[in-house]
């Protein structure tokens, strides 16, 4: 791709999920969803009863609701198919817990598929409209999203992955991309942007300090309420990775150091 120009919207993939926990704790902040709220509360017709009754929002958010994931066979077989995130608890809403939620840390890419639904159901928006409104345009990022790859992106970044393990031709990723980015992640920003999230967060444009220091503290294995969390001391820092085929990225935020 054209990832040494400044502009590149370059692939993020599961760094969406901090803008889907900034999302979901502004909502908690102004009372239409709370922490402790099991998922049926506001998801009633979720298909597995024991899920809607035991996970809660919070489960979601530090990944311990044994909510499992979204990848694998039967994601390759409907990847096309999957374009709301409607889609997904069609597909997976049936499936039991894999663990008692909240007995053990177990990243879930399906967990952040259900907060996503849940700031739809609670908003009356879609995800993608309400993080544009309330995440993207507070923090004056333009060039940030999670559009069909169907849609031509100006600069959005390709992706490119060996055709075997030991060599071979370069191929673009694109059989491995789902239809959209969703709130677990396969959006594309741009360094700018992801500097000026990081500056609207620190500032409180987007969550109360109170929330971003409890959002951004440990919970479990080194997880907050989706950011990732490291170091001690003014080398302490939170931030959020993303990888996947022909990319990879990574945001780091220092408060202390100001970086």
């Amino acid at each position: 791709g054209t990832a040494n120009t400044p502009t590149t919207r370059f692939r993020i993939g599961s760094m969406n999920k901090m803008f889907t926990a900034v999302a979901t704790l502004q909502l908690v902040e102004a009372h239409k969803l709370a922490l402790e709220d099991p998922i049926g509360k506001h998801l009633p017709d979720y298909p597995n009863k024991q899920v809607a009754a035991k996970v809660t929002v919070r489960h979601l958010l530090t990944h311990t609701g044994g909510t499992g994931d979204i990848f694998g066979p039967e994601f390759d077989r409907h990847r096309l198919a999957l374009r709301e995130h409607r889609d997904y608890l069609k597909l997976y809403g049936r499936r039991g817990l894999t663990h008692e939620p909240g007995a053990r840390f177990e990243y879930s890419n399906y967990g952040f598929v259900l907060l996503g639904a849940l700031i739809e159901r609670v908003s009356g928006a879609s995800y993608y409209d309400y993080v544009h409104d309330h995440v993207f345009r507070r923090a004056g990022m333009s060039s940030t999203g999670s559009l069909p790859e169907s849609v031509d992106v100006p600069d959005r970044a390709v992706g490119y992955t060996r055709t075997s393990p030991a060599g071979g031709a370069w191929t673009p990723n694109t059989d491995t991309l789902p239809w959209r980015g969703t709130a677990a992640g396969g959006g594309y920003s741009t360094v700018g942007d992801l500097l000026r999230f990081a500056q609207a967060l620190g500032s409180g444009r987007l969550i109360s300090t109170a929330t971003l220091a409890e959002a951004t503290r440990p919970h479990r294995q080194q997880y907050g309420y989706g950011f990732g969390v490291q170091g001690e001391g003014r080398l302490r820092s939170y931030g959020h990775g993303g990888g996947a085929p022909g990319m990879n990225g990574e945001l780091r935020v220092f408060p202390q150091l100001g970086y």
